[in-house]
């Protein structure tokens, strides 16, 4: 029997509410914090404010901390609350200037600015010579100099929020013994396209003060320009960016269908959430994959004793 403990903590007094049935979890990889909703049954005793800690576990097992942002009630008096974990100060707005920095220790350095508590930051290697962000999201900027690491080292990390503590690893080590198949799910839905985040031709431009001219650098896949035509990802390099290497990169790593994979309602598993990576062995008509996938958004919902999850994966190798 599944047993999940929700807490709400408010002016030093801690509540256990009741709650409707249907609690969901869900986690994306980048540019959002985790969310819980649900729904708390007012009565006399309960009081609870926006801004107050909530925490949930089932099973023992520590889910969620967070904070309430969001109240909304209905003809019942019921209140919906919508919960975010502290990846949501990540939306603020500022502006940093700054020279010789790998991507964990900017996230170390804002960390420490907006008074966020810091877990495991796993070390990145690549080091920015200097960038200026201007006016961006707290989250943009991390994630600028995390697609930098990956560009240039190849290396892909997930940032996300542990039990109230900011968590920085490299998905390689995210890999989960879970395997997803037909027997698991209730249905799924598998596109490919060359839609989105799909380009065969980079250009990057720099505007070089010192000589007053324009230096452009262009990579390109002449076989696939003429498969799908031209679809160019342009941008402006910042000073101290080496245009051609990172040219190259760029293609090495949109030059390539994008394979999107959701599949419904799978038993659920407390361990897989957003920057995990899952084992999936599904037939997709004309393609049996077999394969690790990257977890981008999970979706956990506690019902009626049930735990389930949608997942929204991508990448892997399709075998024909």
């Amino acid at each position: 029997m599944m047993h999940v403990e929700l807490l709400i903590s408010h002016n030093g007094k801690l509540y256990q509410p009741i709650v409707e049935e249907g609690i969901q979890w869900t986690t994306e990889r980048s540019g959002s914090p985790s969310i819980l909703k649900f729904t708390v049954v007012k009565d006399q005793d309960i009081s609870f404010q926006e801004g107050d800690a909530v925490r949930m576990k089932v099973d023992g097992k520590n889910v969620f901390f967070g904070f309430v942002f969001k109240k909304k009630r209905g003809k019942e008096h019921h209140i919906e609350v919508t919960c975010y974990d502290q990846l949501r100060y990540l939306k603020n707005k500022d502006t940093y200037v700054y020279e010789n920095k790998t991507a964990s220790q900017i996230i170390q350095m804002i960390a420490n600015d907006f008074n966020l508590n810091l877990g495991s930051i796993e070390g990145t290697s690549y080091v920015i010579e200097s960038r200026v962000e201007d006016n961006q999201s707290l989250f943009d900027i991390i994630q600028n100099a995390l697609d930098l690491e990956l560009q240039h080292k190849g290396e892909m990390y997930c940032l996300y929020d542990d039990f109230g503590k900011l968590t920085l690893k490299n998905i390689a080590s995210m890999k989960l013994d879970l395997l997803v198949n037909a027997d698991a799910a209730e249905d799924f839905d598998y596109t490919s396209s060359i839609d989105d985040q799909t380009y065969n031709r980079i250009k990057l431009t720099y505007d070089n003060e010192d000589t007053g001219e324009r230096e452009v650098y262009i990579a390109k896949d002449s076989a696939n320009e003429n498969q799908w035509g031209i679809i160019q990802y342009y941008e402006k390099l910042q000073k101290g960016e080496n245009g051609k290497s990172k040219a190259d990169a760029l293609l090495k790593l949109y030059n390539k269908k994008t394979r999107n994979l959701t599949v419904d309602n799978c038993f659920g598993d407390l361990r897989c959430r957003a920057g995990t990576m899952v084992i999936v062995q599904l037939y997709l008509g004309d393609i049996n994959l077999s394969n690790y996938l990257l977890v981008e958004k999970a979706v956990h919902t506690f019902k009626n004793e049930q735990h389930l999850m949608t997942l929204h994966l991508r990448g892997g190798e399709f075998v024909v």
